[in-house]
């Protein structure tokens, strides 16, 4: 058995599953809701799907391997994902949030955890030092980086370190760059969440989250947390995850190869005021990435001249869709103010930067030359085409 990523990607830990004889390639969808037991006081190892499911399980070996944690669990959604760890909380704690995550967990956070009792700072994790705001009542830290949409790096082995000090955890959003770049466990976090739809998945055609640890203790409490609450992930959609996983590296080297070329022709475009990418060397988050991943990804977001060139944007291109969600093989432009942000408060979304001339593009396995001349007749013909 291979320790390689590509290796752990196909066949995760190594570990062979003895329910199955034939001797199976592809890793069976056990497509049940119960098991019979052999008799009182004797079990399978598997009683009830809700608890647990061998195509489940198989999946959450693996990304346990890929993100190198001790173990992992398998939701139906990311935001199931989230949602199940801020169960770990209790009315009263508080929580360190950067203030540009994705528009889902603000959503979570301020309208179902606050409503639960648990108390948010939302702060500029790249600017601010994130000690300044620990409280006797702190509890954790929750970062995603590169962060969604404005792809800023935040330091992950300097935000362990102040979590480490404190007690606190440490949640990494982990998703836009996914293990095969990027492993925060490694570099001092308890706990990574995946929108599994995305990245490891890859192929837009199921919903999942991943939550993956490196602690036994906190492995039990998510362990009770998702059969009491119901919300792992069901065998057929394990299966499109596991089978998306097989070609992760393949797709992760495609799609950042096809976004640095289109982060050089953006950059180069007259209609085009800023890009945003953590593998551009001038940016502020550059050497930091460069320190804490092993490559830069292929999300990239984009500012226009004005708001109507960025509707004209998002109706003109020809091959690539207007459409929400990242990671998949196909390449997405998102207008996040309406979209993955239409939720985040306006005084949040003008801190962070997010305007109505902001475009995300999740870059795809495209040929590059498609991709880019997409976008260049999208440009050439704002003004002209009416």
């Amino acid at each position: 058995m291979g320790n390689g990523i590509s290796a752990k990607c196909i066949y995760g830990n190594g570990e062979k599953f003895g329910g199955d004889k034939t001797g199976a390639i592809s890793f069976p969808i056990y497509q049940t809701a119960t098991y019979a037991h052999p008799e009182v006081g004797q079990s399978t190892g598997f009683d009830y799907s809700r608890l647990q499911n061998p195509t489940r399980e198989k999946l959450e070996k693996v990304v346990a391997a890929l993100e190198e944690g001790c173990d992992a669990l398998a939701f139906s959604s990311g935001m199931a994902a989230i949602g199940a760890v801020m169960e770990l909380f209790q009315p009263g704690d508080h929580i360190i949030t950067d203030m540009d995550l994705y528009g889902g967990s603000v959503r979570l956070f301020d309208n179902i955890s606050t409503k639960n009792g648990i108390e948010f700072s939302h702060i500029d994790c790249v600017k601010q030092n994130a000690e300044d705001f620990v409280k006797k009542n702190t509890r954790a830290i929750f970062i995603e980086t590169p962060t969604n949409p404005m792809m800023r790096v935040v330091d992950i082995r300097k935000t362990a370190q102040t979590a480490k000090k404190h007690n606190l955890l440490l949640i990494v959003d982990n998703t836009f760059l996914s293990p095969y770049f990027q492993k925060p466990l490694l570099l001092g976090a308890d706990i990574v969440i995946h929108s599994a739809t995305k990245f490891l998945g890859g192929h837009n055609d199921t919903l999942a989250g991943i939550v993956v640890v490196k602690d036994e203790k906190i492995s039990e409490r998510m362990r009770f947390i998702i059969k009491t609450i119901g919300s792992g992930l069901a065998p057929f959609d394990a299966w499109l995850i596991l089978r998306g996983i097989k070609t992760l590296p393949l797709r992760m080297e495609k799609a950042q190869e096809n976004a640095k070329a289109i982060v050089e022709f953006l950059r180069g475009e007259n209609s085009v005021t800023n890009v945003y990418y953590p593998g551009i060397e001038e940016t502020e988050g550059y050497e930091i990435c460069k320190g804490q991943a092993s490559g830069f990804g292929s999300m990239i977001t984009f500012e226009v001249q004005s708001r109507e060139m960025a509707l004209h944007v998002l109706k003109s291109t020809r091959l690539i869709p207007f459409a929400e969600s990242l990671g998949g093989v196909e390449t997405l432009l998102t207008y996040p103010i309406t979209q993955t942000h239409a939720d985040v408060p306006k005084d949040t979304l003008k801190k962070i930067g997010i305007t109505d001339k902001i475009l995300r593009i999740s870059v795809g396995i495209e040929d590059k030359d498609d991709l880019i001349g997409d976008l260049a007749q999208a440009f050439a013909s704002f003004g002209g085409e009416q």
